[in-house]
């Protein structure tokens, strides 16, 4: 008798999760990455300031727009994106490193971005991640301590079009409970670790098999 049995050699996963301003995308990831220290977090490009609390290097890589421009005719983007008058964009570097490498990456960016990432690696993981409510979006943005009226309108606004964007998508996460959010993030990446399709090498290796009589 014979047993199938893969090498475990498999091309890593881009995995991406969005979500509008509010949800609470920053907090599912990190309580990902705390718990999968393994999967690497890709570091977006952007020329908007750093706010308080954000570290260079770890948050984003913090460049000026004409920088931002060099780079971007250069090719070093996956995809890059405006958002609220800001421009965003992911290295192609680390990605293509993790996929050639076996090691996952999480991305955290905005649909426009998500849409772009997925026409160049077919293979990536898109999940979104929702309010539990309409109103508790709202909350939340007016909690905001640095936003003011006009922010939070525009991002409220910016919230109804992605959330139109949905469909797109491989998975949904109803951020109603950080804690369920993070594990069902969790069981999406273990899900995906385990198709068939991703691991290469299946190998038949022969099994004994010992018969006992009766």
């Amino acid at each position: 008798m014979k047993a199938l049995s893969p090498n475990n050699k498999r091309a890593g996963i881009v995995f991406i999760v969005s979500a509008p301003s509010g949800t609470g995308k920053t907090t599912v990831i990190n309580g990902l990455l705390a718990d999968f220290p393994e999967i690497s977090l890709s570091v977006s490009y952007t020329t908007r300031a750093p706010r308080s609390g954000d570290i260079p290097g770890r948050d984003y890589q913090f460049v000026s727009t004409a920088k931002f421009a060099a780079m971007q005719a250069q090719g070093k983007f996956a995809e890059s994106a405006t958002v609220h008058d800001f421009f965003y964009g992911t290295p192609h570097r680390p990605l293509d490193q993790c996929t050639r490498s076996g090691r996952d990456i999480v991305l955290d960016i905005d649909v426009q971005g998500a849409k772009q990432i997925k026409r160049k690696y077919p293979q990536a993981v898109s999940i979104f991640l929702l309010p539990p409510s309409w109103s508790e979006l709202q909350r939340r943005l007016g909690a905001r301590a640095t936003d003011n009226k006009q922010i939070i309108r525009r991002r409220l606004a910016n919230a109804r079009r992605e959330i139109k964007d949905v469909m797109q998508y491989d998975y949904f996460i109803l951020n109603s409970s950080v804690t369920q959010a993070v594990a069902l993030l969790e069981a999406i990446v273990l899900a995906e670790r385990q198709k068939i399709s991703r691991v290469t090498g299946w190998a038949i290796a022969p099994v004994r098999v010992h018969l006992r009589g009766r």
